[in-house]
């Protein structure tokens, strides 16, 4: 019997942190929608800023929201935080597991940077932290007072950060760090912020003590700024799925685009909670993810030769057999042999002549167009290479 122990912990905190984001993004979208969604009181009550009447699953539901605090606090108060805390704690041990534990395989690009694992990893962990003391440099300076020019200077960073790390790590390795970037400025808005605020005016009401509003308002502001991060971090997650976005040489702007048609469209739902319509912003984020798709197809130079002349015969499988055996089958094959691969990664399997036909278009892809196979070239594949193999995508992919 095998059994990966590496593999299952990675499955159960995957399964983990997938669970833990929909409820923590869950319920951001509903608060905020809550929030923008209330109405006054009728007839008007005391201290009560808005409420909102709905009906689910069978029963009606009455929400409303106190100015500061209600008259007489509960004794059952429920605490929005687990949600958060746990996303963030099993996605940072999944990156250690995948990324860090194998860091040669996923997240070191020799051909971008020659780093120790340890390098990489003690890059990986300055670029989120950094991220985080820079985001907090930002919101308690007075910038943090102009929530448009705060998000212009943090998408900035985030950008710049792209393109570095981009230069620096693999492919798959640049952005997942600057996902992780992201959902730790999340994580510690509710850590450091949202519920020791919610604290301090939970121990003033009990105490008989004078509510300070402030602490409320900040709250709300890391709240609106978190709503506005779910998009893109999301898509940062789920890139490495897409080696056509992740792949290239302009994968940082493709990266920025992308967030920034996130925001985009997450504003244009933000508006309709307050019952303004402005297609315009939804609009611009599908004319953004257009632009991303034609950046993507900027290919680097060397692929050029793929465009041979349109009478060159198409190579033997012979030579695209070698080719596949030396570059892909180590991890894509029933039995990968690969370090850390028990599984080929996505299904993907090359252990014969019409495996490899089946699969074309998805190598031409991540080895042609994106270069984004294999992992970190750690098999030194040449663009010659990458160049016949396309030429033999681009004939129809003869076995024969």
């Amino acid at each position: 019997m095998t059994y990966d122990l590496a593999e299952w912990i990675g499955l159960a905190l995957r399964w983990l942190h997938v669970i833990a984001g929909i409820a923590w993004i869950g319920a951001s979208f509903y608060f905020v929608w809550l929030d923008n969604s209330l109405t006054p009181p009728d007839p008007p009550q005391p201290g009560v800023k808005g409420e909102l009447w709905a009906v689910h699953g069978g029963g009606f539901y009455h929400s409303r929201k106190f100015m500061l605090a209600p008259p007489d606090l509960p004794d059952h108060l429920h605490w929005f935080k687990w949600e958060a805390y746990t996303t963030w704690l099993s996605g940072f041990s999944l990156l250690v597991v995948v990324f860090y534990f194998g860091a040669q395989s996923w997240l070191i690009d020799p051909a971008r940077a020659a780093l120790s694992p340890a390098a990489a990893v003690a890059i990986g962990l300055g670029f989120i932290f950094g991220g985080l003391a820079v985001f907090e440099g930002l919101c308690r300076s007075p910038v943090g007072q102009r929530p448009v020019l705060l998000g212009g200077l943090w998408f900035a960073v985030l950008t710049a950060s792209g393109y570095v790390l981009t230069h620096l790590f693999s492919d798959r390795g640049a952005f997942i760090h600057v996902g992780a970037m992201i959902g730790t400025v999340m994580v510690a808005n509710v850590f450091l912020v949202i519920i020791p605020n919610q604290r301090k005016l939970v121990a003033a009401m009990r105490a008989g003590a004078e509510i300070d509003p402030r602490l409320g308002a900040q709250g709300k502001q890391r709240s609106v700024q978190n709503n506005y991060m779910t998009l893109p971090v999301i898509l940062l997650m789920i890139s490495n799925h897409y080696p056509l976005l992740t792949g290239g040489p302009h994968a940082w702007a493709c990266m920025a685009v992308m967030c920034a048609a996130g925001v985009s469209i997450r504003h244009f739902f933000n508006l309709r909670h307050v019952g303004r319509t402005a297609p315009g912003y939804l609009a611009l984020g599908a004319v953004l993810f257009v632009g991303v798709s034609l950046i993507a197809s900027l290919r680097p130079q060397g692929v050029a030769a793929v465009s041979a002349p349109a009478d060159a015969p198409a190579p033997a499988y012979a030579a695209i057999g070698a080719l596949v055996q030396r570059h892909c089958v180590m991890c894509h094959s029933a039995a990968p042999t690969h370090a850390g691969i028990s599984a080929p990664p996505g299904g993907l399997v090359f252990d014969t002549p019409e495996h490899v036909r089946q699969h074309a278009a998805r190598i031409y892809d991540m080895a042609v167009a994106s270069q984004a196979m294999p992992l970190g070239n750690e098999t030194g594949m040449t663009e010659a290479e990458r160049a016949t193999l396309g030429r033999w995508i681009k004939a129809g992919a003869p076995v024969k």
